[in-house]
C-alpha cells in the first residue's frame, strides 16, 4: 500500500511535467488539503506552511467564516458583469473605505491587474488633472521591485529573466534605487504623475528601505505634485505587523494596491484604493473587467478582511513576527549573511544557494521557497501560535546550523 501511495505523488507529477507548461520550479510536495497552518500531501504527510502563498492565506488556510461566505454566495449569484449592480460590490467599498480611509475602491481580481489599473489612473491623472503633455507622463520605480508579470510591469523590471525575450517594452517609467530619497528627487520632472514602490520590497527577499525614505519619499511627491503609490499586495493586510506596511512610517499614499490576501486565498480579488481625483478620471468604458467586483468576490473579501481585523491577526503578526526574529537572530552558520523581516514576513540570506536549504526544510517538515536564489521567504499565516514556530524554529535551526 505504500508503494502505491508513493507512486500517487510521483505520478502527479509526471503528468503535471508532461502536460503544464513549465514556468515555475515547485518543491516536489503535492498538497491534496489544508487547514490553517498546516498542509498535507496526497500521502497525508504534515507540513507547516511558511510560505502561505506568498501571503494570500494570511488568514490561515481554508478559514471557516470565509469559507461560510464562498458557500453561501455561491448559491445566490456568483457573477453579474459590471452592465448590472449586485449587492456585495458596495458593501465591500465601504469596508474598504473604513480600513483605509481612502475615497474609493476600484475591485479587480489578480494583482498584476491591479496594477495596471494603478499605472492606468496615475497616467490619466496626470493629464486630465496635473497637466502633462500628452504622451509624455512618466513614472518612478525602483530597482528589484517586483510588481507582476504582464508586459508593462516587466518594462519596469530591473530582472533580466522576467524580460528575456518579451519585448519589445512599455515606455514611460524611470528607475531609481530602492531606498534613495536623493535619486528619486532628481528623477522627478514637470512630467513625473507617480512614485510607485514597495514599502517593503518582497521577492527581492524582504528588503527593507532605510528609516525615514517613506516619509521623504511622501514629502517628494507633495512638493512636486506627483501621486506616491503603495504596492500593498504582499505587504499588506496584516503581513507586517501593521495593516499596512507604509504605516510603519506614519505616511499616506494617494494609492493603495491590495491583493492575494484580500480573499484569504478563496478567489482571486484585488483593487486600487484612491481619493475621488484620482480614480475620477475614469469614466464608464475607460477601464473594467468582466469579473472584476464581482458578488462571489466581493463577499469572499468581505470576510476575509472581517476576519483579519475581528480576530487581531494584524496584532498577532506583530507580536509573533518580533518573537519569530528574534529566534531566527540566534541561528548560526558561517553560510548566513542576515536575517531580518518585519512582522511574519522575515528573510533568511545565505552565502550560497537557498533552494537546497527550501527542499531540506521540506523533508523536515516545513515548506517555504527561495526567493532571488540566496534568500529563504518565511511568511506563514498570521494564525500561527508561538508553539507552532518554536516547533518550525526548531527545525530551520537543523536545516541551516546543520
Amino acid at each position: 500500500m505504500a508503494v502505491m501511495e508513493s507512486l500517487q505523488t510521483k505520478e502527479l507529477i509526471e503528468l503535471e511535467e508532461k502536460y503544464g507548461a513549465h514556468n515555475y520550479h515547485p518543491l516536489d510536495v503535492v498538497i491534496e488539503r489544508a487547514e490553517g497552518v498546516w498542509v498535507y500531501d496526497v500521502e497525508g504527510k504534515k507540513y507547516l506552511d511558511c510560505l502561505a502563498a506568498y501571503s494570500a492565506v494570511n488568514q490561515g488556510h481554508c478559514h471557516p467564516k470565509i469559507l461560510k461566505a464562498l458557500l453561501e454566495q455561491s448559491k445566490k449569484v456568483t457573477l453579474t458583469s459590471r452592465a448590472f449592480r449586485n449587492d456585495q460590490l458596495p458593501l465591500l467599498c465601504e469596508q474598504l473605505h473604513q480600513l483605509s480611509g481612502m475615497d474609493a475602491a476600484l475591485p479587480m481580481n489578480s494583482g498584476a491587474e491591479a496594477v495596471e489599473t494603478a499605472v492606468k489612473a496615475a497616467r490619466k491623472w496626470g493629464y486630465k488633472v496635473k497637466g502633462i503633455p500628452e504622451g509624455k507622463a512618466e513614472i518612478v520605480v525602483c530597482s528589484n521591485n517586483f510588481h507582476g508579470r504582464t508586459v508593462t510591469i516587466i518594462s519596469f523590471s530591473t530582472d533580466e529573466q522576467y524580460r528575456d525575450g518579451f519585448g519589445p517594452f512599455t515606455p514611460g517609467f524611470k528607475v531609481i534605487p530602492f531606498g534613495d530619497a536623493k535619486e528619486l528627487k532628481h528623477a522627478i520632472t514637470s512630467n513625473t504623475c507617480a512614485f510607485i514602490v514597495e514599502p517593503i520590497q518582497g521577492e527581492a527577499g524582504i528588503v527593507m528601505p532605510p528609516d525615514g525614505f517613506l516619509k521623504e519619499a511622501a514629502q517628494l511627491c507633495r512638493d512636486h505634485r506627483v501621486l506616491f503609490v503603495c504596492d500593498e499586495i504582499q505587504s499588506g493586510l496584516g503581513r507586517t505587523g501593521k495593516l499596512f506596511a507604509y504605516e510603519h512610517e506614519g505616511v499616506k499614499p494617494d494609492m493603495i494596491i491590495v491583493g492575494k490576501a484580500l480573499s484569504g486565498g478563496f478567489y482571486p480579488v484585488s483593487a486600487v484604493l484612491a481619493s475621488k481625483e484620482v480614480l475620477g478620471v475614469f469614466k464608464p468604458g475607460d477601464h473594467g473587467s468582466t469579473f472584476g467586483g464581482n458578488p462571489l468576490a466581493c463577499a469572499v473579501a468581505r470576510a476575509a478582511l472581517t476576519a483579519l481585523v475581528d480576530e487581531k491577526m494584524v496584532e498577532r503578526s506583530a507580536e509573533l513576527g518580533a518573537y519569530f526574529l528574534a529566534k531566527l537572530k540566534t541561528l548560526k552558520s558561517d553560510k548566513l549573511k542576515e536575517v531580518r523581516g518585519r512582522g511574519l514576513w522575515i528573510g533568511i540570506e545565505l552565502t550560497v544557494q537557498a533552494r537546497p536549504y527550501c527542499e531540506a526544510l521540506k523533508e523536515l517538515g516545513i515548506l517555504c521557497k527561495e526567493t532571488h536564489d540566496h534568500v529563504i521567504r518565511i511568511a506563514p499565516p498570521l494564525v500561527i501560535t508561538k508553539e507552532e514556530i518554536d516547533w518550525a524554529f526548531e527545525r530551520i535551526k537543523q536545516a541551516i546550523e546543520k
